[in-house]
């Protein structure tokens, strides 16, 4: 069988604003005629291609914490119906051979996937049919296969191409692999998400990187760039680019607009040559393995607490306590997944009989009581980012300008009613929101007298 006969022979990467379309958006879709011609653009493109099939990757779709959901319905449909168009209607026809493969390949890879069938009703949402309105205009007229996100570790999502290579060639197919995804939500005070001024950076970061096709810098950026990004593409594109692993890529950005807020970015991938180079993710497991030798004591301290009661509902006993953590203190545990909080629980003042206890107690709570969440999966563990709180001794303070919540938590009291909220949180930049949101988690009205105290941290990472 030739190399070209089962392989990834175009990539896109699409924004998704129903405002593009003109049944939805009127005069409005307008403002976006740079995007809408790129999308015309790259639908040309997929078709000379001689793509067979698409794989279609929306962040709105099925998005789930601990697994890639494959969409296996044979014809799946969708409107704009919750836009105000009913009458764009979408029905497509799913490569069931292809999906099929690429579940068998994720699996193989190591990463969890789940079927979505008839039993989850499932409707083509708007991170599909916004871009593909444009696409199909463009010529674009495919069986497909629709996946969804997940809130994995960005490396494992990289993985996800990979699995999509193999598939196609396992398939015989030739495929297009595009990836739905805006930039930054927060671009201007008027935007969806609010305003930060490193929304900007993020998406002229983004574009640089997706221009010169190097997916590593993609799955480096910074943690921090990516949350005050509020985006919503990150993971689709860095699943995109899993698909050209080993292969020289002939990237081009042919549209970035941001006339709402929200950055809108198309570009197009062509695979070049095989490049020994080019194998990204045997690099990305070098820089995993290189960050969980740099975790602190008490970060594996949390994670064996919680891979330990997950598997086995055993809570694990601390022996051979560095002196620094046999004092007692008030802790907090909080875990991340892909930026995104996924429990924190902690105690003001010490319950346990040391610190490294207290870390185990509250490693176990965050992953498991926090009731602004579901429990924590097994499968999630790997992916998760542990940060500890260890709290310095609370002191009075008579008035906000005692206050910075860069460097001080707070606390905050009405006889029995204490809320307490920690330091350097993104987003909250002045002592009066710090002490707003403190008083809204005790239950305490905005005209109630109360006590004020600050507290510094040590955070561990």
């Amino acid at each position: 069988m030739p190399e070209n006969s089962g392989s990834i022979v175009i990539g896109g990467i699409v924004p998704h604003p129903p405002i593009m379309v003109p049944e939805v958006g009127g005069r409005e879709a307008g403002k976006v005629r740079r995007t809408q011609e790129a999308l015309l653009e790259l639908g040309r493109r997929i078709r000379r291609s001689g793509a067979e099939t698409m794989v279609m990757i929306s962040p709105h779709g099925p998005v789930m914490w601990d697994a890639v959901a494959v969409v296996t319905q044979a014809h799946p449909q969708g409107n704009l119906g919750r836009f105000g168009a009913p009458e764009a209607v979408f029905e497509l026809d799913t490569d069931l051979v292809l999906a099929s493969l690429l579940r068998e390949e994720l699996k193989t890879g190591g990463i969890p996937e789940v079927e979505m069938r008839h039993r989850f009703d499932y409707q083509l949402d708007h991170g599909v049919t916004a871009p593909l309105y444009w696409l199909q205009k463009g010529g674009v007229d495919l069986p497909v296969v629709i996946c969804g996100m997940a809130i994995m570790q960005l490396r494992r999502l990289y993985g996800f191409g990979l699995a999509a290579q193999r598939a196609a060639a396992a398939a015989g197919r030739k495929v297009a692999v595009v990836a739905s995804g805006d930039l930054s939500h927060r671009l201007s005070p008027e935007a969806p998400n609010g305003y930060d001024p490193m929304g900007a950076v993020f998406d002229e970061k983004v574009q640089e990187i997706v221009a010169a096709a190097d997916p590593l810098a993609l799955v480096r950026l910074d943690p921090v760039l990516i949350e005050c990004a509020g985006e919503c593409g990150l993971r689709p594109i860095v699943m995109l680019f899993g698909a050209f692993d080993g292969r020289r890529v002939e990237a081009e950005v042919l549209s970035y607009e941001a006339p709402f807020g929200v950055g809108y970015m198309v570009a197009s991938l062509l695979p070049g040559d095989r490049a020994q180079e080019r194998l990204f993710a045997g690099k990305m497991a070098e820089d995993a393995k290189a960050q969980d030798e740099a975790k602190s004591y008490l970060v594996r301290l949390a994670e064996r607490a919680i891979e330990a009661y997950l598997d086995h509902g055993e809570k694990i006993r601390v022996r051979d306590i560095p002196p620094e953590f046999a004092r007692r203190a008030g802790v907090f545990v909080c875990l991340k997944k892909g930026g995104l909080l996924r429990g924190c629980i902690g105690t003001v003042e010490p319950t346990q009989a040391n610190i490294a206890e207290e870390v185990v107690e509250n490693a176990i709570s965050a992953a498991t009581r926090d009731s602004r969440f579901d429990p924590v999966s097994p499968a999630e563990v790997a992916d998760l980012t542990i940060a500890v709180d260890v709290l310095g001794e609370p002191e009075a303070v008579s008035g906000l300008e005692d206050l910075d919540p860069k460097r001080y938590g707070v606390i905050v009291s009405r006889g029995s009613r204490r809320g307490l909220l920690l330091p350097d949180l993104e987003g909250i930049d002045a002592p009066e929101q710090q002490v707003s949101i403190a008083r809204r988690k005790a239950g305490i009205d905005p005209d109630e007298p109360v006590k004020l105290e600050r507290f510094e941290v040590k955070r561990y990472y």
